[in-house]
């Protein structure tokens, strides 16, 4: 559980920085929606997206794993579809987005190491 609250939490310190950084992208000021965004960030990157680099595995091996951004685009632009708290402008914000999220969560890796309890 504790995990699963970090995790959250780290989701939305990233999506925060974005909506900082990334002009199109835009985060509610309230708290429990970020929260919720959040949230939904984490189980779309879970649920869908290893599903998607399944299916376009050929695609990002042709391309030398960039087309990876492409699909972290795709479920940032997905996110923003199912909560009203995140707007995304287009597919550049959304790539764009997706860039800052992946380094601040490598930030985080790097800083905070996960322990396998």
């Amino acid at each position: 559980m504790r995990n699963l609250v970090i995790r959250i939490f780290m989701n939305a310190v990233a999506l925060w920085v974005a909506a900082q950084l990334v002009g199109g992208i835009t985060l509610s000021d309230a708290f429990w929606p970020v929260v919720l965004v959040a949230a939904v960030f984490g189980l779309v990157n879970g649920l869908i997206r290893p599903l998607v680099l399944l299916l376009s595995f050929p695609i990002v091996v042709l391309t030398l794993g960039l087309f990876t951004l492409v699909v972290n685009a795709l479920m940032l632009l997905l996110t923003a579809a199912l909560v009203d708290a995140l707007t995304v402008e287009g597919f550049l914000a959304a790539l764009l987005g997706s860039i800052v999220i992946s380094v601040v969560s490598l930030l985080f890796s790097i800083l905070f190491p996960s322990r396998d309890d």
